[in-house]
Order: structure tokens, then sequence, then C-alpha cells
């Protein structure tokens, strides 16, 4: 008489099947796709291409986007710091101050 049972599951096959890679080959395939000639990759493949691509053309406006970066860090560092002076060197708060009565 069996009153506990244990069921012990099957381990999982491995399922690995090696394949022969061409380095050469592929890149062929790739530059084929790159210039829009007829080439042999899948849709994943082109896919990824396509947005290395685009990512590539990013790269391009790089350099422009890095100008306009710096020239707006120095537009906010104008800013601040002649805030900053506006408030420690010169008279220009108690003047303000005054005019709308809250110190005499």
């Amino acid at each position: 008489m069996k009153l506990v049972s244990f069921r012990t599951p099957k381990p999982k096959a491995f399922n690995y099947k090696p394949r022969y890679f061409d380095d050469k080959r592929d890149e062929l395939e790739r530059r084929k796709a790159k210039f829009g000639l007829e080439s042999k990759l899948s849709h994943d493949e082109e896919l990824r291409l396509q947005m290395s691509r685009r990512w590539g053309k990013g790269l391009e406006k790089e350099g422009k986007t890095l100008i306009a970066k710096v020239v707006a860090y120095l537009v906010y560092a104008t800013f601040i710091f002649g805030t900053i002076y506006l408030i420690m060197f010169t008279n220009i708060i108690e003047d303000m101050l005054k005019a709308f009565g809250v110190t005499h």
C-alpha cells in the first residue's frame, strides 16, 4: 500500500546544434544589404542593420549637438553668475524691497 508517491521529473534535454559561422561571408552579406543589393540576410538581421545605420547617423549629428549643448551651458552659467553678482555685489535687491515697502 502506497501512502505517498513522489514523482521526479525527467531532466530537460539540451538541444544544441553547432553551426558553421563564416565572418567574411557575413560581412559581405551586410555590405550587400547596406548598399541595397540582393542579400541573404534574415529579416531580423536586416532590421539590426537598419538600426545600426540610423544610430550611426546620430553620431554624425553628435558634433553639432555638442556645440549646442556648450552654448546652452554658457547661457545658463552666465544667467546664474549674473544673478549671483546682482544679489551679492549690488544694492538692487534692497532697492526693490524698499520699492515694495517691505523694508524701511
